[in-house]
């Protein structure tokens, strides 16, 4: 019996071997199987940590998420929160800018007025252009709305509407930084050089680009190829000139320049206005010419008052001479009625 347990073993321990490689681990390799737990589970805490539901089916669905998730951390948007506080006059209607240059995670809330907490039954609303949001109660008088703003499709006008015993309505204007052109032209002459200056203040272009108007549509300025006519420096990261030199009559006209921002576009307007080399000497020539006139006159009234002088001092001249001759002739009258007398 022991002779034939002993020659079965073999068979067993082959068995044994077979069943341990299918299973495709060993008993002995306790080491294995725990690498392989600690691998799972840092894969379910990577899920967990970049907001998937690990839960959910669907393939698709893991995926999109992942390449949001990814998106958000690559682009390091930032959080803020803005808000308006409804004044609760039925009618009224209170709005907000806000400047977004890049990809941000935004909260807008509008909050009543805690004086007017016993407003009861009001429905809120909220929109974007004509497209209805839904919103959360952040407390009893507040609501608001999450939005993570990627690019420039998604700027716009968004509206709060509270109607109930009184209507009340806010609107946050989201847009891109605003390029501050020069509202009085800049002038020059012509052979003259002008300069004229953009600026982005508090926040920072990726790009500028510089457009001339003409007739209706704005052509880009490369000045590379026109380097004897155009130059642009970015002088800082805010700020960009551009130079035009040896200006002409042509020159004379609409200047935009476009700062280029991750949300989008904005443009500033310049205007030249590029003057003849006699335009300033229209001044000088006009005083020239009134100073001639002026001389001219007191010439001719010089003459004029001599001329005259003249012509009364021989009108004196003659009514003396006339007077001599009177007396003359009186005088010869009395000698010979003394003659006659005598």
């Amino acid at each position: 019996m022991p002779a034939a347990f002993s020659g079965k073993r073999p068979g067993l321990r082959l068995l044994l071997l077979l069943c341990l490689s299918l299973s495709g681990g060993s008993p002995a390799d306790p080491t294995v199987t725990t690498q392989d737990a600690s691998h799972s589970q840092a894969n379910s805490l990577t899920k967990m940590q970049t907001g998937l539901n690990v839960s959910s089916p669907g393939p698709d669905l893991t995926t999109q998420e992942f390449k949001q998730e990814t998106k958000e951390h690559v682009s390091n948007a930032t959080f803020v929160e803005y808000e308006i506080l409804l004044p609760g006059v039925s009618g009224t209607s209170t709005e907000k800018n806000i400047t977004l240059d890049r990809a941000t995670r935004i909260e807008l809330s509008c909050r009543l007025d805690n004086k007017y907490s016993h407003l009861k039954s009001l429905q809120v609303t909220w929109k974007w252009g004509n497209e209805t949001l839904r919103h959360i109660n952040k407390t009893e008088n507040s609501w608001g709305i999450q939005l993570r703003i990627w690019d420039n499709s998604q700027l716009g006008s968004y509206s709060c509407t509270l109607k109930g015993e009184e209507e009340m309505h806010a609107v946050f204007h989201l847009q891109v930084p605003k390029i501050e052109g020069k509202e009085k032209p800049i002038v020059s002459y012509e052979g003259d050089t002008a300069v004229m200056i953009c600026k982005s203040y508090g926040y920072t272009p990726t790009a500028w680009t510089w457009y001339m108007t003409n007739g209706s549509e704005q052509v880009a300025i490369n000045d590379s190829l026109l380097a004897d006519k155009y130059v642009i420096n970015r002088v800082s990261a805010n700020v960009t000139h551009l130079k035009i030199l040896k200006l002409t009559k042509e020159d004379d006209g609409i200047y935009w320049c476009e700062a280029g921002f991750e949300l989008g576009k904005s443009k500033g307007k310049l205007k030249l206005k590029v003057l003849s080399l006699m335009v300033p000497l229209k001044p000088f020539l006009a005083i020239v010419a009134e100073v001639i006139v002026l001389v001219t006159v007191v010439f001719l009234y010089e003459i004029y008052s001599k001329k005259k002088e003249k012509c009364a001092a021989d009108e004196k001249e003659f009514d003396q001479i006339e007077q001599l001759k009177s007396e003359e002739s009186n005088g010869l009258e009395n000698s010979s009625t003394r003659h006659r007398k005598i």
